[in-house]
């Protein structure tokens, strides 16, 4: 029978937290300790009441005596060390037992003597450090410790080779890196002190990627905020040499101060160094939350100019368009798409300067009379704000459903010009805001299953215009799914299977279509008609590539004829090229406005569809993604 604690007043223990590696492992060796085995005695007190926790990094001298007074090893200069202070990170760092347990109990500014038997430093079971060499690790030891500091660190490599410590917090969230220009003030000094890069009023400049500070610095300021102030701790290994440091011998670790004044966000959007976007004004708010990611109606002054020298202006709003900016919707292609990438990732009442190549600038859009062919061109652009989609929340069904026909008319404007990526993106958004939508009656059910299946089947149109079949067979797939005599779906279905050479299936499909609506017999019939000629040629080409293979007597060596590489056929490579418009593909590959026979496919594949809240994104999505580091955007 079930039992309510709360009815006896008692209440149940919350659950266990369940714990991390470091601290299971941390209890497996604390098990190790027995009464007497680590002792402790406070030589000097330190102040406060902190204590050093895991995460944090603690700074110390150590010195190690034999029960004799002899001095094994220290750190200090006195005693014959180097005068460099250890640095360990509590759940991080390996190191001998005793000094897991025993740093935890110091307060800063503490002198302590620990006193361990060998189990508990060097000669413990499975001990994560060597001892070093010559040392008396069977014996029993006294560790003088001085904790001088200890902070919660920033593990920034993980070898702990290079660790971060916040002075002062900095403003924002977004940290600079490769290739972002960098504006910093900056000392450094060795582990023991000793000023390498003095201090001056004036900053330092430089470009992150580019080799002018080590390695290790690059990384710790690639973890700061504007305006943060901080102490990066960079070990050997972290470095590099470079035009602020060309000399590194005999440094063991350097302590860089580090106040990051400003960073210009400087992207490359290719991955390649050709186009990049470099922001001279910041904007407002915060990024890239608040910039332009979904499509959006935008406002943007811009000059545009051609590489020469002297640069050239071919345009400016502010003098070619009477003062006027430039309002455009993103995702419709109404702007080059090298311009439209960097506005995307740019925050209202920013100022950014982009360089950008033929190919994503005027080679593949309506070039400007004083453009030439093949020009490289820099745009000067001012995002003055932009205006987000309509939410759909609160709208009845019959407003959305118009809001469904503008982003599908869109579609249909694209698709007939040849922007098939662009054209598919404005289907997909409209079927992602789909599954936000629910009909009240059956009426309204059947207008918005409709609707759906004409979307997924423009779609699939637009996939096959791209030359991938498969995935416009499986588009085709999910209208099938929920209607098997979906005359239209089996018609683009069929057509794909023919144009990937998979002939029995295409048959099926054309077939299928008379069995479930004799109406659409002509059609059929026409594609029954292309399907046979596309078999014959297949054949045809066979013939011809194995002629004379087995015209040969035993033992003579036989050539297999090779056609031209611009003729492959994998069973219909060749049609594949004709439904990027030969004459291999059906006549409704050229009719992008008959909207009723499979044999004029655009109908087919035409419906119309509306626009959502979380728009799927334009196809340079993914290159602008990559440009943020981010291999998936959950904001978007």
């Amino acid at each position: 029978m079930a039992h309510d604690a709360g009815d006896s007043g008692c209440e149940l223990p919350p659950p266990a937290k369940k714990k991390s590696p470091s601290e299971e492992e941390a209890e497996k060796r604390r098990k190790k300790l027995t009464p007497g085995s680590l002792m402790k005695g406070i030589i000097r007190s330190g102040s406060g009441d902190a204590t050093p926790a895991e995460g944090d990094q603690v700074i110390l001298h150590c010195t190690t005596r034999t029960m004799d007074g002899i001095i094994v090893n220290s750190t200090r200069r006195e005693h014959g060390g180097k005068g460099i202070p250890l640095r360990f990170v509590l759940g991080k760092s390996k190191m001998i037992l005793g000094f897991a347990e025993g740093f935890p109990t110091m307060l800063k500014g503490e002198i302590a003597m620990f006193k361990m038997q060998p189990k508990i430093h060097y000669a413990e079971d499975d001990c994560p450090v060597a001892a070093p060499d010559g040392f008396p690790k069977d014996d029993e030891l006294q560790f003088e410790i001085e904790m001088l500091d200890f902070f919660k660190a920033k593990v920034v490599a993980e070898d702990l080779g290079v660790v971060k410590k916040i002075v002062e917090e900095g403003k924002g969230w977004e940290t600079p890196r490769e290739p972002y220009e960098i504006t910093a003030r900056m000392t450094a000094r060795t582990a023991d002190g000793k000023e390498i890069i003095p201090s001056k009023e004036e900053a330092y400049f430089f470009t992150i990627g580019k080799s002018e500070v080590p390695k290790g610095l690059e990384m710790g300021i690639g973890t700061m905020a504007r305006k943060e102030k901080a102490i990066i701790f960079v070990s050997s290994a972290y470095l590099t040499k470079s035009s602020l440091m060309p000399q590194l011998e005999g440094l063991e670790e350097v302590h860089f101060y580090v106040e990051l004044v400003q960073f210009i966000q400087v992207r490359d959007m290719l991955g390649d160094g050709r186009l990049i976007k470099r922001r001279v004004v910041d904007g407002k708010g915060e990024f890239p939350m608040d910039c332009p990611l979904h499509d959006s109606l935008l406002r943007v002054h811009y000059k545009g100019m051609l590489l020469d020298e002297p640069k050239s202006v071919f345009y400016d709003t502010r003098v070619d368009n009477d003062g006027e900016p430039l309002e455009f919707c993103s995702g419709e292609g109404l702007v080059p798409e090298g311009f439209e990438m960097c506005v995307r990732l740019m925050l209202p009442g920013e100022k950014s300067i982009v360089t950008c190549p033929p190919d994503f600038a005027y080679d593949k859009f309506p070039r400007p009379a004083n453009v030439p062919e093949g020009a490289h061109v820099q745009w000067e652009i001012e995002l003055l704000g932009f205006e987000m989609p309509k939410d759909w929340t609160g709208l009845t069904f019959e407003e959305i459903m118009d809001e469904v026909d503008k982003i599908k008319n869109t579609g249909n404007r694209l698709f007939k010009e040849g922007k098939f990526e662009l054209a598919k993106a404005k289907y997909d958004k409209v079927l992602r805001e789909y599954n936000h939508v629910h009909p009240h009656d059956d009426e309204e059910g059947k207008i918005f299953a409709n609707s759906r299946s004409s979307l997924h089947l423009n779609v699939a149109f637009c996939y096959q215009k791209m030359g991938e079949y498969r995935k416009s067979i499986e588009t085709c797939n999910k209208v099938l799914d929920a209607n098997p005599a979906h005359v239209k779906a089996l018609y683009r279905r069929g057509t794909s299977f023919m144009l990937l050479g998979e002939f029995d299936d295409a048959r099926n499909d054309f077939e299928k279509m008379i069995t479930v609506d004799k109406s659409s017999e002509p059609d059929a019939t026409a594609a029954l008609l292309k399907l046979k000629q596309k078999e014959q040629e297949a054949e045809k080409r066979a013939r011809k590539q194995f002629k004379g293979l087995f015209d040969k007597k035993p033992g003579e060596i036989c050539e297999v004829g090779v056609e031209s590489e611009g003729r492959k056929d994998a069973g219909g490579a060749k049609d594949a090229g004709g439904a990027r418009g030969s004459d291999d593909a059906t006549s409704a590959d050229r009719g992008a406005n008959t909207m009723d026979s499979p044999t004029r496919e655009p109908e087919y594949a035409f419906e119309e569809e509306r626009p959502g809240l979380l728009g799927r994104l334009w196809p340079s999505a993914r290159r602008i993604f990559s440009s943020l580091g981010m291999n998936r955007c959950t904001i978007l």
